[in-house]
C-alpha cells in the first residue's frame, strides 16, 4: 500500500503511526513545505514539492491547515481515487460550487472520529431518536494545554487565517449529534471571543438546534481549565449521561453504568479501518465533503 500525507502535524503523525499498525509494509510519502522544521524521517519519505510525489497512491491524507485543503485536493485529484480529509473544507469561503469542481468519481471522506468511540456506537445501536426530547453536548478544554511544548497562539486552532476557532475546530460534537439523531431544521448560533487567550478567533460557540420534535444544545470553548466532554440525552423514561473523558455511559434513573476501556488510538484506528473499507468499495462513504459542507452551512452564524 502506498499512501501520501499532505502536512505533518500532530494528527498526521498519529494517523501514520496507526496506519503502520494496520499495514506494517505501507509506503508513506509526506509532503511538507517548511524545510526549517525537523525532518521527521521516521514517519516516512519527506518531500517538499508536488512534483516529487508519485503518480498514483492508494490513498491521500489531507492533513495540512484547513484553509489549504481545497488547493491540495485540486493539485492531487489525479493522484488517487481516495482522499481522507481532516476537518470540513469550509469555513474559509469554500462553497458547494467549489466542491463541484472536484471529479465526482473520487472518494472524499471527511474525518469524524468520535463516531467510532464505544459510546457513540452504543448510542447508535440502543437509543431510538424518536424517543429523544432533547440533547445537550459540551466540549470544554484549555487550548494552551492541547499541544505541550508548542506555542498555542501559532497553531491553526488559534488563527483565523488558517481556519481556526471552536466553530470548525470542535465540529465533532455536531457531527456525532447529526449521526445519532439527524441534522436540525435550523440552528441559532452565538460565537464570541471572551477570554484573554492570544488568539484572533472565537473561543466559545453556543448553539440551539431546532428539530420538529426535539432540541439540541451545544457548548464549545477553548478556555475551560478542566477538560469536559460530555453528552446528556433526555427521554421520557430515562436520562442518559455520557462522559467521553472517562469513557462511561450512565443511565441516571436506572443507575446502570457502562464502562469502556478505550484510548484515543482505539477509535482513530477504527475510523481508519472504515475509511480503507470505503476506499476498497466494501462500504459506502458516509461522510463525504458534501455531507460535511452541508453541516457547516447549517451552523454558520
Amino acid at each position: 500500500m502506498k499512501i501520501c500525507f499532505v502536512g505533518l502535524g500532530s494528527i498526521a503523525k498519529r494517523h501514520i503511526n496507526n496506519i503502520k499498525k494496520l499495514y506494517p509494509d505501507a509506503e508513506i510519502d509526506i509532503l511538507r513545505h517548511d524545510k526549517s522544521r525537523s525532518s521527521d524521517e521516521e514517519y516516512g519519505r519527506i518531500l517538499y514539492s508536488y512534483d516529487e510525489l508519485a503518480d498514483l497512491y492508494d490513498a491521500i491524507f489531507i492533513t495540512n491547515p484547513t484553509t489549504m485543503h481545497m488547493d491540495a485536493l485540486r493539485r492531487l485529484t489525479d493522484r488517487s481515487d481516495a482522499f481522507f480529509i481532516e476537518k470540513p473544507l469550509r469555513p474559509m469561503g469554500v462553497q458547494v460550487k467549489d466542491l463541484d469542481t472536484l471529479p465526482a468519481d473520487k472518494i472524499y471522506y471527511v474525518a469524524c472520529p468520535m463516531r467510532y468511540t464505544g459510546i457513540i456506537q452504543y448510542l447508535k445501536q440502543n437509543i431510538d431518536p424518536d424517543k429523544v426530547y432533547s440533547i445537550r453536548a459540551m466540549s470544554s478544554s484549555y487550548l494552551p494545554d492541547w499541544r505541550p511544548g508548542t506555542d498555542y497562539s501559532k497553531c491553526y486552532s488559534a488563527r483565523k487565517d488558517l481556519g481556526g476557532g471552536v466553530a470548525a475546530d470542535l465540529i465533532h460534537e455536531w457531527d456525532y449529534i447529526a449521526y445519532l439523531i439527524g441534522k436540525p431544521d435550523r440552528v441559532h448560533t452565538v460565537e464570541r471571543k471572551l477570554s484573554d487567550l492570544d488568539i484572533d478567533v472565537e473561543d466559545v460557540a453556543l448553539y440551539i438546534g431546532e428539530y420538529k420534535d426535539k432540541l439540541a444544545e451545544v457548548h464549545l470553548d477553548y478556555y475551560g481549565r478542566q477538560t469536559l466532554r460530555d453528552l446528556y440525552i433526555f427521554m421520557k423514561d430515562e436520562t442518559v449521561y455520557c462522559d467521553f473523558v472517562k469513557s462511561t455511559i450512565t443511565y441516571m434513573k436506572e443507575g446502570r453504568v457502562i464502562e469502556y476501556d478505550e484510548e484515543r488510538d482505539d477509535y482513530q484506528i477504527a475510523e481508519l479501518k472504515h475509511f480503507f473499507e470505503i476506499a476498497e468499495g466494501i462500504v459506502d462513504n458516509d461522510n463525504s465533503v458534501y455531507e460535511a459542507e452541508s453541516l457547516m452551512r447549517l451552523l454558520e452564524k
